[in-house]
């Protein structure tokens, strides 16, 4: 069976395939419900960036690594709402927090780890039950979190299921006009899009792993398009 080497070789050539340099794309491995060896292995693979959307996964990882992790640590990035209690726990192993949507969940972040580098989520399709803020609410979000100090280097999207494309290109569109130079767009299924659409980085979970084990119901990120 293909391991992460060569899963990340497909990724690679399907970027190119898509127009994309992926030397200028960033690839975060996002490894809910998976063991540290599939961590391991990925860093052996040459990835550096990490995801988990739950507290207690990403507060797991660091104990248990092999000698690498202390000579190169990964950037752990946490995807999606966070609790604000959890926030003291994560902030000293999270390098980018992606999927703020309030200024108070800014202020926490600020808290606890000043000049963090946040990533705003923006709930492209309006359905309610979708993390993030409105589109016309991303410049006065943005102006928010900068007023306390914090690092907002671009825009985060969970893409709808059935046609990403126009609100990929929403995004963008708003990226540009926030000055802001990050995308995160583009998961397993819908990356090439992303990438054409001008995503800068990829969260992809099954592209590098392949199927992961059945996860909870709890799961949103999941059940809203998958990894």
């Amino acid at each position: 069976m293909a391991g992460v080497v060569e899963r990340l070789d497909e990724v690679r050539d399907r970027i190119t395939r898509a127009g994309g340099d992926w030397r200028s794309i960033s690839v975060v491995a996002v490894t809910k419900g998976l063991g540290h060896s599939a961590v391991e292995e990925a860093y052996g693979a040459g990835l550096r960036d990490f995801g988990e959307n739950y507290a207690q996964a990403l507060l797991g990882r660091p104990a248990g690594m092999g000698k690498a992790w202390f000579t190169t640590p990964p950037r752990w990035h946490y995807l999606g709402a966070v609790q604000r209690n959890k926030v003291r726990h994560l902030a000293p192993h999270v390098s980018s927090w992606q999927g703020v949507d309030r200024v108070s969940e800014g202020m926490e972040i600020a808290r606890h780890a000043p000049g963090a580098t946040v990533m705003v989520q923006v709930n492209v399709t309006g359905a309610p039950q979708r993390n993030g803020c409105a589109f016309d609410e991303v410049p006065a979000l943005v102006d928010g979190l900068r007023e306390h100090d914090l690092d907002v280097r671009g825009l985060m999207c969970v893409g709808p299921r059935d046609d990403p494309r126009p609100a990929f290109a929403r995004l963008a569109r708003a990226a540009k006009d926030a000055g802001l130079a990050e995308l995160s767009m583009g998961m397993s299924g819908d990356f090439e899009v992303a990438v054409q659409e001008g995503s800068t980085m990829l969260r992809l979970g099954t592209a590098l792993f392949g199927p992961r084990p059945a996860l909870g119901t709890g799961d949103r990120l999941d059940r809203q398009g998958g990894f």
